[in-house]
């Protein structure tokens, strides 16, 4: 239809007939499409497969722009004007083991069990200078960074990076490690989870091999008392005291792969967690005798996990329950 004649057609159709009319005219993306090369997109051959878009969420989340100076500027503000505050009215936090860490230099990972959402912010608050602001986290590329909102938020707010948890990938671990070469340190979760239940999971191998990657020493850490503030699975956090439990660095021996020394790993934190059950002096005993109580809990029956997390009320430290004497 000429153009010409869009005017003198209007003067003979009614309303309807002048809308079919607007609706007829092109739409600004097919005006594009009709646009020559090069200035559109080349269109791809008959036969040719099309290459695959680049994903831009994900374990593929680029997260260097984090690193700027006015994106760490605004995490410092962020972290000691609301995250700290934040975790001292609803977690009163308690953090011991500070003094293994005199002398301690240079980039580390922190190594920690995990229970809660509230991990997270609650390290962030007490890792002490000068790791607290040079700090990176790796966060789970399938949670933390399924959009562009979560992944914006993670990166800046918290410092993370993303880790796949269902398949080993070298694009994760070599960001990791470019980032501890560069002087950064690391926050992981060797458990790749929270824990569903109370208990601890197996630690799987990622600080473990990081630490022998990058010769970096990694920090056991204990967590306790967060499950109580925000639970997998609820949504509304509740106020109760927790406790941070830093032990002494360790460094890979010689003979060690990165599974022994994962397995090393996860019983220092069994033993810090011991620690913060009963005592320094306790825990040592059991350690030096190879008994240890494991992160993972009794193996047998679920009553039998629920009734040994049975004494881990607010505010109560002591002993652990033990079992009835039926004679």
């Amino acid at each position: 239809m000429s153009p010409k004649r869009v005017p003198e057609l209007k003067k003979r159709l009614p309303v309807n007939g002048r809308a079919l009319v607007q609706m007829a005219r092109p739409s600004v993306s097919a005006m594009l499409r009709r646009l020559p090369f090069p200035l559109r997109a080349p269109t791809v051959p008959q036969g040719v497969e099309p290459l695959p878009k680049e994903s831009k969420i994900g374990a593929d989340y680029d997260t260097e722009w984090a690193r700027s100076y006015p994106a760490r500027l605004a995490r410092v503000l962020l972290v000691e004007g609301v995250v700290r505050p934040a975790m001292g009215a609803l977690a009163s936090p308690e953090v011991r083991g500070l003094d293994r860490l005199t002398g301690l230099e240079g980039p580390v990972v922190f190594a920690a069990n995990h229970h809660s959402h509230v991990d997270t912010p609650l390290l962030l608050s007490v890792i002490p200078e000068p790791w607290r602001h040079h700090l990176f986290i790796g966060a789970a590329a399938d949670y933390f960074f399924a959009n562009r909102v979560t992944s914006t938020l993670s990166a800046l707010v918290i410092g993370a990076i993303p880790i796949e948890r269902q398949k080993v990938s070298r694009n994760s671990a070599d960001q990791a490690a470019e980032l501890i070469d560069d002087g950064w340190s690391m926050l992981i979760f060797p458990e790749g989870g929270r824990s569903p239940d109370g208990w601890g999971q197996p630690f799987r191998g990622g600080a473990a091999y990081l630490s022998l990657r990058c010769e970096v020493p990694v920090v056991p850490v204990f967590v306790e008392g967060t499950g109580r503030i925000l639970r997998k699975g609820k949504n509304v956090p509740r106020p109760s005291p927790t406790m941070i439990t830093f032990g002494t660095p360790l460094w890979p021996d010689d003979d060690e792969d990165s599974r022994k020394f994962g397995a090393r790993l996860e019983t220092a934190v069994a033993a810090l967690g011991d620690e913060t059950a009963t005592d320094w002096w306790q825990a040592r005993q059991r350690a030096h005798a190879g008994h240890t109580p494991s992160l993972q809990g009794p193996t047998n029956g679920a009553w039998r996990r629920t009734w040994a997390l049975g004494d881990r009320k607010p505010g109560r430290r002591g002993p652990k329950r033990t079992w009835p004497d039926l004679g």
